[in-house]
């Protein structure tokens, strides 16, 4: 018996593109949200994202359907719904604000699917297989909406992943079932991706042209070894209210000098500090570095522009 700590580090999975089916592995949907690691003590609930951001501003109807819950630390993603879909950009009027007032009155619904559990009561279960964590979670949980349990399949990496392409999902992650719980980057966890998507520092942005608010298009890296590399511009994914506020949250971060070590060749081009973390999707990386057809799809707060770098 161990008392519970203030705060445990998330386990990362490692992206793959070596698909695979293997009766020692389970298989989970891959859900397209915000990661929310909870803790509850004596009966009360604290919400953090994975860089430790008190959350229960933002998800107050899951504070109140954890209250009364026995002590545990439980992993697992939050998500709003387009239709069928799990969608990023529906979420980020919950993810852009702490008031529970205002989430409450967003209008936006969200669910959050549980997938692991690190403490239950006072035992620390994570040297524990990841089966025998996700038994003791389903043990400890009382699971109603908006909390569910995130199902899996054993066995059947391969076909889960295609059926997951064919529905329209992000993708799969694959999970050695007798795995423990270790915090950081580990390849006992790995993402089977549908689509490609990924975050990025926004070093710059540049004019709008024509009857276009705000900004043209934004100027995004990731870090190499501490150095920001230029990938590109993402000049679609945009609403005009987004254009004009993402316009006024960077301009308080402008500078003279571009952050990037590579050289960017973009008119009427603004720089940034790299602080702001954007979610950008594309069909590709080309073969100078650079992504194709990338679109923005909402402002991540759950990584530090530091930790962003190129997934291989």
């Amino acid at each position: 018996m161990t008392k519970q700590p203030e705060w445990v580090a998330p386990m990362l999975a490692t992206l793959t593109e070596t698909y695979f089916s293997d009766p020692n592995w389970i298989f989970e949907r891959k859900l397209d949200g915000e990661r929310v690691m909870t803790y509850v003590r004596r009966g009360e609930p604290r919400l953090y994202s994975r860089n430790q951001i008190l959350l229960n501003g933002n998800y107050p109807e899951l504070v109140d359907a954890f209250a009364g819950c026995p002590d545990v630390i439980v992993d697992g993603e939050v998500v709003a719904f387009d239709g069928k879909q799990t969608s990023f950009a529906k979420l980020q009027p919950r993810m852009q604000t702490r008031n529970a007032t205002d989430a409450r009155r967003s209008g936006v619904a969200v669910f959050y699917y549980v997938f692991d559990c690190l403490y239950a009561g006072r035992d620390d279960i994570r040297a524990l297989p990841v089966r025998e964590r996700k038994k003791r979670l389903r043990a400890t949980v009382d699971f109603a909406d908006p909390l569910r349990f995130t199902t899996h399949r054993v066995r059947d990496g391969e076909a889960y992943h295609d059926e997951a392409c064919r529905k329209g999902w992000e993708g799969v992650i694959a999970k050695r079932a007798a795995s423990p719980y270790a915090s950081g980057r580990s390849r006992d966890w790995l993402k089977f991706k549908c689509v490609r998507d990924q975050e990025f520092v926004i070093g710059g942005f540049t004019d709008p042209q024509g009857s276009r608010a705000g900004f043209g298009a934004l100027l995004v890296g990731y870090f190499d070894n501490g150095t920001l590399r230029y990938a590109g511009k993402v000049g679609t994914g945009y609403n005009s209210q987004l254009l004009r506020d993402l316009r006024a949250q960077l301009e308080k971060l402008e500078q003279d000098e571009s952050p990037f070590a590579d050289r960017v060749r973009e008119k009427g081009s603004h720089w940034v500090r790299p602080k702001v973390v954007a979610q950008v999707g594309f069909s590709e990386w080309t073969r100078d570095g650079k992504l194709r057809h990338p679109r923005f799809l909402g402002l991540r707060r759950d990584k530090k522009a530091t930790e962003v770098v190129r997934e291989s």
